[in-house]
């Protein structure tokens, strides 16, 4: 499932994902101008609430849903630190659904059964590789939902 590589959103550097294996994995698809933005500021205190713990959460910029990413790298990023203080890693803005999704998307989709809808659909992923849940983007980071099952996922 992690191996694969993305550039990372700050710099269009090559990440390798293999270097969250063992770790409980958040992905996430974002946009700077949805209905569900805020949620940034819940995802960046669960990064922070939960990292010590074994927990990271993983951010792809997607322009899928009612363009409501249309800025390059360097935008996306300034947008995502300086209103909501995201210091959880994010990825270069890539395809999360339609014909044509990244690798890592096409697995999600694959072994879930389920594409994302909107922006801030939400995949967990366990620190063996399993992908645990999947969950709208009317789920808060904050619901009881996600974080029952976020805790589960960093007990195992």
């Amino acid at each position: 499932m992690l191996r694969q590589t993305f550039n990372r959103l700050q710099d269009e550097a090559p990440q390798d994902l293999c270097q969250y294996a063992g770790k409980v994995v958040l992905v996430v698809n974002t946009a700077s101008y949805c209905g569900f933005t805020y949620q940034y500021e819940g995802l960046e205190a669960m990064y922070a609430k939960y990292a010590p713990k074994g927990l990271v959460v993983l951010g792809f910029p997607s322009n899928d849903f009612g363009k409501q990413e249309p800025g390059n790298s360097k935008q996306i990023a300034d947008f995502c630190y300086n209103t909501y203080g995201v210091k959880f890693p994010m990825f270069a803005k890539s395809v999360v659904h339609g014909e044509h999704p990244n690798p890592l998307y096409v697995n999600l989709i694959r072994l879930t059964g389920t594409a994302p809808a909107w922006n801030f659909h939400k995949y967990l992923i366990d620190r063996k590789g399993r992908v645990v849940g999947s969950f709208p983007s009317k789920v808060n980071p904050a619901d009881q939902e996600l974080v029952t099952a976020v805790e589960q996922a960093l007990a195992q």
